[in-house]
């Protein structure tokens, strides 16, 4: 199911968007603003558990596209997310062992719908990103997939590094890319793989880096130094799909 309002200015508008049950990324009010109808708004906000930001009215302002805010502005997502066990259970129709996108704070929605456009296209069954500190369903992001949101679903979770734990009780290993790691060709990345994708400037951080059953270099002969991110999840997705297929 998609939703149009990406943008959801003025209290009544936010109020009624999370009383109908609309996934909401992020919320913005007015700082030391305490009035009832606000409060009304943050309570429902911690119930769905949502990122609330306050910031200053200038901040408002600038992100108001109707002038009309009254201290509240909402984001709403392109598309629903689905649930981690949604994604397993997808793979699981299609008798296939789970392969698994999970992404460490990718902050650019450019590179998070080409990244989802890439699962979709290497047969991944699912996405998984952090609830903070990360690139939400944007339009941008839904543009940028090229329809593969409508296929691959999306997981958005509290803990990406917990989320790891629990996956692994399931039987899945976890591939991280990073450039200390040993040769991708050199590794078995066969069976249930959850591959691990980090953040455009710092990579995969630490704590979730320390989950990871393995980490995996993409090699390079290049004079920079380190993929975009959506291409470095490419690259290794499909060292990933060779070695499914057998290849």
């Amino acid at each position: 199911m998609r939703y149009e309002e990406l943008t959801i200015e003025g209290r009544n508008a936010v109020l009624e968007a999370f009383r109908a049950g609309k996934p909401i990324d992020k919320l913005f009010v007015l700082d030391g603003c305490q009035d009832g109808p606000v409060l009304s708004i943050t309570r429902e906000a911690k119930k769905h558990d949502t990122i609330i930001n306050y910031v200053a009215k200038e901040r408002l302002d600038q992100i108001s596209e109707t002038g009309k805010h009254q201290g509240v502005i909402a984001f709403a997502a392109a598309y629903e997310y689905a649930q981690v066990e949604d994604i397993l259970a997808l793979a699981e129709k299609k008798g296939e062992p789970p392969f698994i996108f999970l992404l460490d704070n990718i902050e650019d929605p450019h590179n998070l719908g080409a990244i989802i456009r890439t699962a979709n296209l290497a047969g991944a069954h699912g996405v998984v990103i952090p609830k903070r500190r990360a690139a939400g369903l944007t339009a941008t992001v839904a543009k940028t997939s090229a329809g593969a949101l409508n296929y691959t679903p999306v997981a958005k979770v509290t803990n990406l590094g917990q989320t790891i734990e629990e996956l692994k009780k399931k039987g899945i290993w976890f591939v991280c890319a990073d450039m200390s790691g040993e040769v991708m060709y050199r590794q078995n990345l066969k069976g249930p793989i959850g591959m691990v994708i980090g953040n455009e400037g710092n990579g995969v951080s630490r704590l979730v880096k320390e989950k990871c059953d393995f980490t995996a270099a993409i090699p390079m002969k290049g004079d920079i130094d380190s993929l975009n991110a959506s291409v470095a999840a490419g690259v290794l997705a499909w060292e990933i799909v060779r070695q499914r297929m057998g290849a």
